[in-house]
């Protein structure tokens, strides 16, 4: 099979290349914007973006992965942590920062490596769309075959950490809570016989 070439893409690359340029500006957006919510919400659009790319790649499993933890969890947390803590909903000028022009500076220099370093590596490689490589039954089938120990081990870990967050959840503020519990008991305590004082004398009448 011949390798197509770059003068005669095909509409699966152009639609990549578009889908790769919406999602990068949606990521410029929500690192950019100074309100919260517009930040979570562009993150969701550059979430999105990145698994219709690996759909577009054949790779369904990882699509729909990136789909249910990322938009479906991660940014739901987000919105979540916005609304609870009481997070301003319009512009915030604790989203703006001193450093975005180092920010940037560091921003290229990781994406000019990792551009580097993929493209030499997979300069020559070409992905078969037709072969179900990426599909879930493949992708399930060599997880439960060949990767069945660290699959129950990563499983055990996050039991672990969720049992470990209701734990956490359920101590109701620590030691400063109860020493602040014991205070309050001891001053009801000293205000009683005050109480018991100020009723006595009404009774003797």
């Amino acid at each position: 099979m011949t390798a197509p070439g770059f003068l005669s893409p095909t509409g699966v690359e152009i639609a990549f290349v578009l889908t790769g340029l919406v999602t990068l500006g949606a990521a410029l957006v929500a690192v950019t914007t100074k309100q919260l919510v517009h930040a979570a919400l562009w993150l969701v659009v550059a979430l999105g973006g990145i698994a219709v790319e690996y759909l577009l790649l054949t790779a369904e499993f990882v699509a729909w992965v990136q789909v249910l933890i990322y938009v479906g969890s991660i940014v739901v947390l987000l919105l979540f942590g916005l609304m609870l803590t009481r997070a301003p909903v319009g512009r915030s000028p604790d989203a703006d920062s001193g450093n975005r022009w180092v920010a940037l500076a560091v921003a290229l220099a990781a994406a000019a490596t990792l551009v580097t370093v993929v493209v030499d590596a997979f300069r020559t490689a070409w992905i078969d769309l037709d072969t179900p490589q990426g599909s879930t039954q493949a992708i399930g089938e060599a997880l439960f075959r060949h990767w069945v120990l660290p699959f129950e081990a990563l499983s055990l870990l996050l039991l672990a950490a969720l049992v470990g967050a209701i734990v956490v959840s359920r101590r109701r503020g620590g030691p400063d809570a109860s020493d602040a519990q014991d205070a309050s008991d001891a001053q009801d305590a000293q205000d009683a016989p005050d109480a018991r004082g100020a009723v006595a004398p009404e009774e003797e009448r």
